[in-house]
């Protein structure tokens, strides 16, 4: 870890620097055990006495300001994802089959640099600032449910919450903050579907697991199209189908698995249902058995909207009024939403496409790249929000 050893360049400088680094060893949810390591070397450098060990690999540094007053709670989530890197880029992975194809690395390496500059800044605030470093936020139930049942919104009690994530699906340089339903719950489902296997050329003395599943896949996609208005907000995606083994055997099993994804809980409970029902009324009429499992996950992330507000009067002062926006509501997910559950605050977006560098490969992707000027904006905005809100 000698990269966190060095010494500091400036801001803009070093969270390039730092960003690099994380993006080049990644490591999976729960696993983030020398990114841990790096982020407690750096908070230790700049003084602070950080927490390690929360929800596994999660880490918590209060900064204190001289005098009483609120505390605001600030999130980088630190996990990647199990793809394999196409980038040829010197910082490129060096971990095989992981990569930070989402910008977690980034928000790791903004909020290190935010916290060098908040301790600079900690005599001029009342309060404090508490800074967490969050595992898992890519796999449900993850690291945001973890660390606030090991009390991070306690001791001191945090009184609001902001994260930000790099978007890109924004220009760089766009600031971009939702109030109200800004990102959708997501949950995920599994069915199975047990019929009767047998030889290929003898479909009638069998009930194919296979067949059955293209009509409940089908039927469910059904769902949104006809049960659901047209102006609701709502997917369901059947990603993975699993069944047989060889051309000429109708398989006896097949599986199943989808997410779905909802801003309105009503309609979040209804297509609980309904998925069960179709995916169950589908197999019986066909001859088979069919098990539903749905498994809950996220909630909508819901933005306050006086904390939100809060973040646009400040990105305005910093970007101006043409570049920031309120955009749109996103159907992505974002453990961030059990924070905002519990305490106001708002989760907001930086833009990093550049189509003239060809940084359009979206997240998740095994070309996800980001324009790294957006960072230091990053780190001014996080700071900017977190010295208003104590301000206020």
């Amino acid at each position: 870890m000698q990269a966190a050893l060095t010494p500091l360049k400036t801001v803009e400088e070093q969270v390039i620097l730092d960003r690099r680094y994380l993006h080049a060893h990644p490591e999976l949810g729960f696993a983030e055990h020398e990114t841990a390591a790096f982020v407690t070397e750096r908070l230790r450098a700049l003084g602070l006495e950080p927490q390690t060990g929360v929800a596994g690999t999660g880490v918590v540094a209060l900064i204190q300001g001289t005098r009483p007053g609120k505390t605001v709670l600030l999130r980088a989530d630190m996990d990647a994802l199990p793809i394999d890197e196409l980038n040829e880029v010197p910082y490129r992975s060096q971990t095989p089959g992981v990569m930070h194809a989402c910008g977690h690395d980034g928000h790791t390496a903004i909020l290190l640099n935010a916290a060098r500059l908040l301790m600079e800044r900690r005599e001029h605030f009342a309060g404090a600032i508490k800074l967490i470093f969050q595992p898992c936020e890519e796999v449900f139930p993850g690291g945001a449910l973890r660390m606030i049942d090991e009390g991070v919104l306690e001791s001191p009690k945090v009184d609001a919450v902001f994260g930000l994530h790099l978007a890109q699906d924004l220009p760089l340089g766009i600031i971009g903050a939702r109030p109200g339903p800004a990102m959708a719950a997501a949950d995920a489902f599994e069915i199975r579907i047990t019929g009767k296997g047998g030889h290929g050329a003898m479909p009638d003395q069998c009930i194919d697991a296979a067949l059955i599943a293209a009509q409940v896949t089908v039927a469910l996609h059904a769902l949104v199209a006809r049960e659901v208005k047209p102006t609701e907000p709502a997917v369901i995606t059947v990603a993975t189908i699993h069944a047989g083994t060889a051309a000429n055997v109708i398989p006896q099993t097949a599986v199943l698995t989808g997410t779905v994804r909802t801003f309105n809980p009503d309609l979040r409970r209804y297509l609980a249902q309904r998925i069960k029902e179709v995916a169950v009324g589908v197999a019986r009429a066909m001859r088979a058995e069919c098990a539903c499992d749905y498994q809950w996950g996220n909630p909508c992330l819901v933005n306050d909207p006086a904390m939100t507000a809060l973040v646009a009067d400040v990105a305005r002062g910093i970007v101006g009024e043409q570049r920031f926006t309120a955009g749109e509501p996103f159907m992505g997910a974002e453990d961030f939403s059990s924070f905002l559950e519990r305490r106001p605050g708002c989760f907001f977006f930086v833009g990093t496409r550049n189509e003239e560098r060809g940084l359009i490969w979206g997240h998740h992707h095994p070309r996800f790249d980001v324009d790294e000027a957006a960072l230091p904006l990053a780190i001014e905005m996080i700071v900017a929000v977190a010295e208003r809100y104590l301000a206020s």
